[in-house]
């Protein structure tokens, strides 16, 4: 794939693709995903009461410890605007170069929104919140439900984007992950959206897959724009 990606690159003769700024904005998006699981998971495994079955990562929010969470939301979504600004660059030129950034842009933005608005303690979390979903919402519990969508949705749009990106660039099998990457996420979130069994643990995985695979690419178009 390392091949294929570097023809989704802009050629030696752009300027933006070798400054070394690009790389490391590249690079900061490449640490988005790692930095977001394993801080969120390191908490799902070692906070009380906490359940990724019944709760989402949103909910880490709260608490004494909340604090943690809030700063994994800023400070990932910001990661994720470093890594748009490269990859903005990087695929300066190119079929979807335009709006892949973009979007990348808008779901860390959306991220930041996330860790400022805090969702509303629920089902049990933190420990002496009443067990079972929230009756009312307040004002942040609502911003921060918006802010979610905005994520989820960009990150599903961006990787289809790249995924006509790679088609065109003749990598099916960049261009196939890509769908992947966007179909968990969209599948993980309308399955959470309906209310069913386990919905927090699907929008999790389909959240971290979208992630993984724009961390990826920003990876390797930083190899490639060296």
């Amino acid at each position: 794939m390392t091949t294929t990606l570097a023809t989704a690159t802009p050629t030696s003769s752009t300027v933006g693709a070798r400054r070394p700024q690009t790389r490391t904005l590249l690079a900061l998006g490449a640490a988005a995903m790692p930095v977001w699981t394993v801080v969120a998971m390191t908490q799902a495994l070692t906070r009380e009461g906490f359940s990724l079955l019944r709760h989402p990562f949103s909910i880490l929010s709260n608490g004494p410890l909340g604090w943690v969470q809030i700063t994994n939301f800023l400070l990932v979504g910001a990661l994720t605007v470093a890594g748009a600004a490269g990859l903005r660059h990087a695929l300066r030129g190119r079929t979807g170069g335009t709006w892949a950034p973009r979007l990348v842009r808008l779901g860390g933005l959306g991220m930041m929104a996330a860790g400022v608005f805090v969702m509303d303690p629920a089902d049990g979390f933190p420990v002496g919140t009443p067990v079972g979903p929230s009756t009312t919402l307040s004002w942040h519990g609502y911003a921060h439900m918006a802010a979610g969508s905005i994520t989820f949705l960009s990150f599903i749009a961006a990787c289809f984007v790249l995924a006509r990106l790679f088609r065109q660039s003749g990598d099916r099998t960049a261009a196939v992950l890509s769908r992947v990457a966007g179909t968990v996420l969209l599948l993980g979130n309308g399955w959470a959206m309906s209310g069913r069994a386990a919905g927090s643990l699907t929008l999790a995985v389909g959240v971290m897959t979208a992630m993984a695979w724009i961390s990826l690419v920003s990876a390797r178009l930083r190899r490639t724009a060296a």
